[in-house]
């Protein structure tokens, strides 16, 4: 049996929850989303005597991690999570934690604070009981994963070499070795402003750009029927974002849309690329006057697609075995840190990505200390069953 400070757990969590960590995707204060999250995980990693370590991203977003040390001869092991949530616009007391009914309520409580929390009560149990892994154990909290995911990419380069990675993003504790990437940019169409009551002296960016959504909507079609990945299904396209014109009476010289491409296991960044490109060629095809460029994507996370025969998969199956008598394993919706951390990884966690983003957001208690048993017999079971050398970078 593994026992859990559920006391301290709930003091680590509630810590968290009570520090804003609101990413602002790209606007305002965007130098300080994380800082004081960053600043306070680094004290609860110091707290329990890690070699701690740290790195600028971009000024005043820094991502922050802890070395458990192992004896030697083992496999190098991440916990990775992210500092930052969603906004608070409508959330009555976001910041303020609350216990009730088995759970524990507020911002970032599920999303993904949880998870970070749960890391710290890993370490203090191999402390209590005097394990000693062979190899290191790092736990990271990582910057920006809510908007471009700038924080894992930085890592995955500059960070700690390790061999294999767990994230606890809410998954109810179901194990999750795929999921689709994806890819956002910004596409625009430029036209030629003139008065309103003269359209034929004018090029109006907003009916060239209609017929690239034409475009683009048979495209999602097209994806839609494509042959599905066993867990992973069919990729998708949408367009989420349009802007154009700024006066009724003008022709408008600008649009833009912002789209998001989900990609599947086997598809390529430069694959989904030349589709788009042949897109926007074939529109200009019909309208020889469009002016359309599309911006390099301000997001490009790959999909995740760890092999089921991985030691870490292995491992976490073994011990979701042995804690909750069964080990589920599914495909996560989102897209996450993972597949930046150039690692075979698997996402595990605590808490239901219903609540994630939400208005009332919550995490089971009990989910979390089941995330903690379930992560030490991982990291006991990884011992014997990685064999995988030291990555390079």
């Amino acid at each position: 049996m593994i026992s859990v400070d559920t006391n301290a757990l709930i003091a680590d969590l509630s810590a968290m929850i009570r520090c804003p960590s609101t990413n602002s995707f790209g606007t305002a204060d965007v130098e300080t989303a994380e800082a004081a999250m960053a600043d306070l995980f680094e004290r609860q990693l110091l707290a329990l005597g890690l070699e701690v370590g740290s790195h600028d991203v971009t000024p005043g977003r820094r991502n922050v991690w802890g070395i458990l040390k192992g004896s030697g001869g083992g496999p190098t092991v991440l916990l990775a999570g992210h500092l930052d949530t969603v906004g608070v616009e409508g959330y009555a007391a976001p910041f303020e934690p609350v216990v009730k009914d088995g759970n524990i309520y507020g911002r970032g409580s599920c999303d993904m604070k949880a998870g970070l929390a749960a890391y710290l009560e890993v370490i203090r149990h191999f402390q209590r009981s005097g394990t000693k892994l062979a190899g290191d154990l790092i736990v990271a909290g990582l910057v920006d994963e809510e908007h471009a995911m700038i924080g894992s990419e930085f890592f995955g380069h500059n960070g700690p070499s390790v061999d294999c990675a767990i994230i606890a993003e809410p998954s109810e504790l179901r194990i999750c070795p795929v999921h689709k990437g994806q890819m956002l940019m910004t596409v625009r169409t430029r036209g030629l402003a003139v008065h309103s009551s003269l359209p034929d002296k004018g090029r109006n960016a907003i009916f060239h750009m209609t017929e690239l959504l034409n475009g683009f909507r048979d495209y999602a079609r097209e994806l839609s029927q494509r042959a599905p990945h066993p867990l992973a299904g069919v990729p998708s396209f949408n367009v989420g974002i349009i802007r154009g014109g700024d006066n009724v009476c003008a022709v408008p010289d600008l649009c833009e849309i912002e789209i998001d491409r989900r990609t599947v296991p086997g598809e390529t960044a430069s694959q989904v690329m030349a589709e788009i490109q042949a897109i926007l060629d074939h529109a200009k095809a019909r309208i020889p006057e469009m002016e359309v460029e599309i911006d390099p994507p301000f997001l490009d996370v790959p999909p995740l697609d760890t092999p089921q025969d991985a030691p870490v998969m292995r491992a976490v199956k073994n011990a979701c075995t042995t804690v909750t008598g069964n080990a589920p394993i599914d495909v996560f919706p989102g897209s996450t840190d993972a597949p930046n951390l150039r690692c075979p990884a698997v996402i595990c966690g605590a808490g239901s990505l219903a609540q994630c983003h939400s208005l009332n957001e919550y995490v089971s208690i009990a989910q979390i200390e089941d995330a903690v048993r379930i992560y030490v017999h991982a990291l006991l079971d990884l011992q014997n069953l990685s064999n995988t050398p030291q990555k390079d970078r």
